[in-house]
């Protein structure tokens, strides 16, 4: 094959990998003769990059797939905190749990009657702080990673009194908050898997004066619909601040799909929850759960009302 059959042959193939040929510039290099060109083609060695198809690479760096670092939960002091770790004998608060978790899981796996937008975005809140939100959140969270076809994330978005992790043994670091305020910051650079089988955390983050506006952004909005449509197996749980006192939740309780309000028994007015009611009208699906009501069952801790 002669030297200008092999330089056609040559840029037949560049045309095929997609690579562009400007011939107006190289024309110029050469006084304009493609023969030319043809001919300095076929002496020089294509560049790697020119032989292989062009490969789109993500812009965005939260997609990213780099592992997100595990944590070991001590196991031996959540237990001993009352808290449900893995392979425990079964327990009256696991019962109580399996009753809590069940209808919000039927709504995640769109068996309930009308189907419920944003079903894994499931915000656990309370009319006042020290009604037991954090100590259901995290429950909630352990017994549904007990499911063996669900994983679960702890968001913990309380930032004016941050006890999630905390209650987990886990250490402060980088969280939700440092996500929203640093848009190229990789969603695996903050997401801590656990020892946990099927359980990941996210911490509140680095605090900030500005938290309840960044727990309104767009970008917050953004990453709750990435939580909800890219992982739709994936049940998010948030520990929110209480309805009340700060604006946070109100926040929060417009984008989610599902809201478990704690009640304590014989200690909030009435009054007090139907106001924080009231504030939770527009999201589909709110479960009450009574906390510390004794004498509802014989020895049980928990009520449950769904409205």
């Amino acid at each position: 094959m002669g030297l200008i059959e092999q330089a056609a042959k040559r840029l037949e193939e560049l045309k095929n990998a997609g690579v562009e040929l400007p011939f107006d510039a190289v024309d110029r290099r050469t006084g304009g003769s493609v023969a030319k060109v043809i001919e300095r083609m076929a002496t020089e060695e294509p560049s790697p990059q020119a032989t292989q198809p062009s490969v789109a690479v993500p812009s965005d760096p939260k997609n990213d797939q780099r592992v997100s670092e595990t944590i070991e939960i001590d196991l031996a002091r959540l237990g001993a905190l009352g808290y449900l770790v893995p392979d425990q004998p079964r327990s009256q608060l696991a019962d109580e749990f399996r009753v809590i978790k069940r209808p919000l899981l039927t709504n995640v796996q769109g068996k309930s009657a009308a189907p419920v937008e944003r079903a894994n975005l499931i915000m656990v809140t309370s009319s006042l702080p020290g009604e037991g939100k954090t100590f259901l959140s995290v429950n909630l969270a352990l017994s549904i990673a007990l499911e063996l076809d669900t994983r679960v994330l702890l968001v913990e978005t309380d930032s004016s009194r941050p006890a999630t992790m905390a209650r987990l043994g886990v250490p402060a670091s980088r969280g939700l908050l440092d996500l929203l305020a640093d848009p190229e910051l990789p969603v695996s650079d903050v997401l801590r898997r656990t020892n946990i089988d099927r359980l990941s955390v996210l911490p509140i983050g680095t605090l900030s004066d500005k938290a309840t506006e960044m727990l309104a952004s767009g970008a917050m909005q953004r990453l709750l619909a990435e939580m909800s449509e890219r992982y739709p197996d994936r049940v998010v749980i948030f520990d929110a601040p209480p309805l009340l006192p700060t604006p946070e939740a109100r926040a929060l309780a417009e984008h989610m799909g599902q809201i478990v309000m704690v009640v304590e028994s014989a200690h909030t007015a009435q009054g007090t929850v139907a106001q924080a009611l009231d504030m939770l009208a527009k999201c589909p699906v709110v479960m009450t759960v009574l906390n510390k009501a004794r004498g509802v069952h014989a020895g049980s801790n928990f009520a449950y009302y769904a409205y």
